[in-house]
């Protein structure tokens, strides 16, 4: 395990006060760079985690906020502001290019090479950058299988992998095919992985507070999920040595 730094970031996006946590690799040099969204209960201790392990990895990671500081426990909350969220494109990239200029800001990234990865409401988030036509390296959404407004999916410049349940009923079968017609159509180069058995968020370990229906975690396949993650992230942004690490 290398050592890492990390520190809390913040930036303004949706009218709000975002913060962030940042986690960067051992070293000087530049690396490349990966935006961590969230599920629609926002930032929490799952999300650091994550990118503290993918900087352990060699990447500038930063896991991005939603609610402006917020951790959203309670399901009624949570979903009267995802909802309009999610229904709303031009908000969601707000928040992604404003986590983005955070991340090309540091002076660790490489602006050329970063990626998206997404969980929920995050994915969709992570989705939405690549139909504004951002130059990623890839995208990853796990159970945010959203689609977007006609035809700006073949503003898409990047791999993009898809994680889902398959008795996920937020992400049904007929969701992950309007999902897949559209990266189909666009001429993606798209990837959709269906992890038998699993609901909605089988990836985040279990809560102590309400959840909306259909969530459960599923060790196994979230093991999964995230060497799939890793897998994306290697296969396109991997990490190579440079005379300042």
């Amino acid at each position: 395990m290398t050592t890492i730094t990390t520190r809390t970031v913040a930036y303004p996006a949706d009218d709000l006060t975002m913060i962030g946590h940042l986690a960067l690799p051992a070293g000087t040099g530049l690396r490349p760079a990966v935006l961590i969204g969230p599920e629609g209960t926002g930032l929490g201790d799952v999300e650091r985690r994550r990118a503290d392990a993918l900087a352990e990895l060699g990447y500038v990671a930063l896991a991005f906020d939603l609610h402006g500081g917020r951790y959203l426990e309670d399901p009624e909350e949570m979903l009267a502001r995802c909802l309009p969220l999610l229904a709303d494109p031009d908000r969601m990239r707000g928040i992604g290019h404003a986590a983005l200029d955070v991340l090309r800001a540091e002076s660790r990234a490489d602006p050329d090479r970063i990626a998206a990865v997404g969980y929920g409401t995050g994915g969709a988030v992570a989705l939405e950058l690549g139909r504004d036509g951002i130059g990623l390296r890839a995208i990853g959404t796990v159970n945010g299988l959203t689609t977007g407004r006609p035809g700006e999916a073949a503003r898409i410049r990047c791999p993009v992998w898809a994680g889902v349940g398959s008795e996920d009923p937020i992400m049904p079968p007929a969701q992950r095919n309007a999902f897949a017609a559209e990266m189909q159509d666009a001429g993606v180069d798209w990837r959709l992985t269906v992890y038998g058995g699993a609901l909605h968020a089988f990836h985040h370990p279990p809560v102590d507070h309400p959840t909306v229906p259909g969530v459960g975690h599923h060790p196994r396949h979230a093991r999964r999920a995230w060497r799939d993650v890793v897998d994306l992230l290697a296969e396109c942004l991997p990490v190579t040595e440079d005379p300042g690490a």
